[in-house]
């Protein structure tokens, strides 16, 4: 009896609507589930792991999907169009079908050779600044170390060299995992092919030196802390040819004085004469970036706050600025003379019932 073969669509349990990205997606949740090395003498998961492939082979590709739309199977011949697990080395990513990425996604590393070059590690560094420095934005200048390659080397350690012995000079041993042939980097060696015969003199053979450095930093209006600058390249040194990590600069806004921040606005207190109060006034007012006018209305209270809209901080997102908020605190006078107590005794006969009226308890 002949075997029916399973609709592609089916296998991957998407509609025939599906777009590439979701064959994609569809293709890593089977592949993960069903792979032999997960899975060790499952034949039934080994099964359903070639029809998974199988049908990502046909559905991944535009012109085999179109053909398959068509005809169905029989588009590819007798047994539809197959999928062969070929042996692959460090040259061969997999590369049929486009299935050297998505395997690098499902089981998060790439298949045959791996570089002995890698990118350098980032750096952190804090940098403190004063509220203002912080408004307008300023450029620093500062000092730290970081490793850098070797340049008699180039970042290899090695002032001659001579061929691996464990791998010939190729940079690869060959292995087995599950039912996959591969390539993976010689061990012995890192992968280069080549043997330290003689260390580099200059850097004892470590590929890198440490490098004092001044670089001027600019920091952009509005930064905050917590925020980081970000210098491209000058973190430390990579291995062999890759390239530098970044250094990144990490804010920290130190506490003012007089004002207070809170995101992109900016609180503060500012103290006002009992008649000022009463009776209303134009008063200056001071903010980050100056001093500004402010009018009081008659019978402002102590505590009210009032808002000055676009005096606070410049969002770093959008450039557009914050409010600054203006607290009023009522100022008493100490050492009130004799003539002065019986004013404020007329002032206190205006009141005509106790402002904490329904505050008392019973």
């Amino acid at each position: 009896m002949a075997q029916s073969v399973k609709d592609y669509y089916e296998t991957l349990g998407i509609s025939k609507k599906a777009s590439q990205d979701d064959i994609k997606k569809a293709f890593r949740k089977l592949a993960r589930k069903y792979h032999p090395d997960l899975n060790p003498g499952d034949k039934t998961a080994e099964r359903k792991f070639k029809e998974v492939n199988e049908a990502y082979e046909v559905l991944s590709d535009d012109k085999k999907r179109t053909r398959y739309d068509q005809f169905g199977h029989a588009g590819f011949g007798q047994g539809g169009p197959g999928f062969d697990f070929r042996t692959y080395t460090s040259g061969d990513r997999f590369d049929f079908g486009g299935f050297g990425d998505i395997f690098s996604d499902v089981f998060g590393t790439g298949f045959g050779f791996e570089r002995t070059d890698a990118r350098g590690p980032d750096l952190l560094m804090s940098l403190s600044l004063s509220l203002e420095e912080a408004y307008k934005g300023v450029k620093k200048p500062i000092s730290f170390n970081r490793e850098i390659s070797c340049k008699h080397c180039k970042g290899s350690g090695a002032e001659t060299y001579s061929q691996c012995d464990r791998c010939r000079g190729t940079g690869k041993i060959a292995t087995s995992k599950g039912f996959f042939k591969m390539s993976q980097h010689c061990s012995a060696c890192g992968g280069s092919g080549r043997k330290v015969t003689k260390n580099c003199k200059p850097c004892g053979g470590r590929g890198q030196m440490l490098k004092a450095e001044t670089i001027t930093v600019k920091i952009p209006a509005g930064a905050d802390t917590g925020s980081k600058v970000r210098v491209t390249g000058k973190g430390g040194a990579g291995e062999g040819s890759g390239p530098p990590g970044d250094l990144y600069i990490e804010i920290t806004v130190l506490s003012d004085p007089l004002f207070t921040r809170k995101g992109d606005n900016v609180y503060i207190d500012i103290p006002v004469t009992f008649g000022e109060a009463v009776l209303g006034a134009k008063i200056k007012v001071p903010t980050i970036d100056g001093m500004t006018a402010m009018t009081l209305p008659p019978g402002t209270h102590g505590g009210q706050k009032f808002k000055l809209s676009g005096k606070g901080f410049p969002s770093a997102r959008t450039g557009r600025k914050g409010d600054q908020y203006v607290s009023i605190k009522i100022a008493v006078p100490h050492n009130v003379p004799d003539h002065g107590v019986q004013s404020i005794r007329e002032i206190e006969a205006l009141y005509r019932e106790s402002p904490r009226k329904g505050m008392v308890r019973k």
